[in-house]
């Protein structure tokens, strides 16, 4: 929207605030102007950074993001940028005056994104751009967004001379969209810097819109799935490629995908699952909600999963997957292929060990002539407690923007830094103050986008949600 209509917004939100009968941050349209412009500029300087994997950019971004902290006037000593080979990790402490005998809360995004080909988008993706509605770029979803967030709102909060009752924590991480090898740096090396009660995990989560762009829910992660990745490799003898023989490393490849294309993993629940579905049936009066409905009711009903199997959006829920991401072969072309290799990426349902999966992948291709190999170091974790005071806090804070929307636990299908805090002992949930209808959700894809009525509804969110969990005690 333009920036008259921004103001409009803003000016529509903070009235609502000011008539809330409920408790309510005051928050003047000024400072509310103030820092959303703020959050905008840090986010169009974001996206402008291409901060993928290998390109080395992390680090000068966390040490853009650390100055704008030392200039709001945090102690030198609490700012720490932490080198991890080409990228990095930014950790910033708000010390409290520790009124509430109680541990620090971790808030946690990250500043690396995935890659994009300028020439694939419609508008150049490492830009910032905006129509009367959106803003557009690599990163204005997942994360970049939540990082400027974040910052404006440690930022505000410190001009305000706000003193939490406990120590907040932001660590902003530098591979997540990789190996993330920087989030367990910290819990490994520098436990000491971000241990907390708990984390929020400003990444994932947040709440759905209809078409008409009335809000109908809002999730919270409570668990993940363990994101493992695995090459496969065929090897071969090679020769020249006029003498064509029938082994062949591409051919050999190339069959096993077919038979993972035609592979499903069985159907899998937990009581996180079971309550999404049936919390978020009511809400889609469609052939989707009624299958959720049934699959909730009986996880057997193959109707149901015939039909939310068909949907991107759900099929990550209902269990295990792995798909096909990348494929190396050959060294030149005019030469029968020494090796052909698969990157096969699976999201593994809690329960479920790497190892099993991989045999399983193993028997389902039914070459044992290939080579199988772990990338990474893939993390299970179990599910998070559930947390009242969290929630209560989420359900108070969304009041002030989208007054009665229903707060529902989930399983993230994807896998956020948090997995590896839950491993390390610190309870983690997944959320944002983002809102977006799910058919505009293009993060990793072309044209990513958030809608720009975020910025201050994520502002007004977050300011409340501190407010609750580490405000003055009462």
């Amino acid at each position: 929207m333009p920036r008259r209509s921004r103001s409009a917004h803003v000016l529509l939100l903070c009235a609502l605030l000011a008539s809330s009968p409920a408790f309510a941050v005051e928050i003047t349209p000024e400072a509310m102007e103030r820092y959303g412009n703020m959050a905008e500029a840090l986010l169009r300087d974001g996206v402008s950074r291409k901060t993928v994997a290998g390109a080395g950019h992390v680090p000068a971004y966390a040490n853009f993001l650390a100055q704008k902290f030392q200039q709001a006037g945090f102690p030198e000593q609490d700012i720490k940028v932490i080198p991890y080979g080409e990228t990095a990790a930014l950790v910033v402490r708000y010390r409290g005056d520790g009124s509430s005998n109680r541990k620090s809360i971790l808030l946690s995004s990250h500043m690396d994104v995935v890659g994009a080909d300028p020439g694939d988008w419609e508008r150049h993706p490492f830009e910032l751009q905006e129509d009367d509605t959106f803003y557009f770029g690599r990163g204005v979803l997942d994360n970049k967004f939540d990082v400027s967030l974040l910052t404006t709102l440690f930022v505000w909060l410190k001009a305000e001379g706000f003193v939490p009752s406990r120590d907040l924590i932001i660590a902003f991480t530098g591979d997540e969209e990789s190996y993330q090898e920087t989030v367990q740096h910290l819990t490994n090396e520098f436990r000491n810097l971000i241990d907390a009660e708990y984390a929020l995990v400003v990444d994932g989560g947040g709440g759905a819109l209809d078409d008409t762009g009335k809000a109908f829910q809002y999730q919270i992660g409570f668990a993940e799935k363990t994101y493992a990745t695995f090459s496969m490799t065929a090897r071969n003898r090679g020769g020249h490629s006029s003498m064509p023989r029938p082994d062949n490393a591409i051919f050999d490849l190339a069959a096993a995908i077919q038979r993972l294309e035609m592979h499903t993993f069985p159907v899998e629940t937990n009581e996180i699952t079971l309550t999404y579905f049936a919390r978020t049936a009511p809400f889609l009066e469609n052939e989707v909600g009624d299958a959720m409905a049934r699959f909730a009711a009986d996880p057997s009903d193959e109707s149901a999963i015939e039909t939310l199997r068909g949907k991107p959006e759900y099929v990550g829920t209902l269990g295990t997957t792995c798909i096909p991401t990348m494929l190396e072969a050959g060294h030149a072309e005019n030469a029968l292929p020494r090796s052909a290799t698969a990157t096969v990426n699976c999201r593994i349902f809690p329960g479920n060990s790497v190892e099993d999966i991989q045999r399983e992948l193993q028997v389902v291709v039914g070459n044992s002539a290939l080579e199988w190999a772990v990338v990474g170091t893939p993390v299970s974790s179990d599910a998070s407690p559930f947390n009242p005071e969290v929630i209560d806090a989420v359900a108070t804070s969304l009041d002030q923007i989208y007054p009665g929307v229903p707060v529902i636990p989930k399983m993230v299908s994807g896998t956020t830094d948090g997995a590896y805090f839950r491993a390390a002992g610190i309870p983690s949930y997944s959320l944002t103050g983002i809102f977006l209808n799910p058919a505009d959700s293009y993060a990793h894809g072309l044209n990513e986008r958030v809608r720009k009525a975020s910025i201050p509804e994520s502002l007004i969110f977050w300011r409340s949600m501190i407010a609750l969990l580490a405000g003055p005690q009462q």
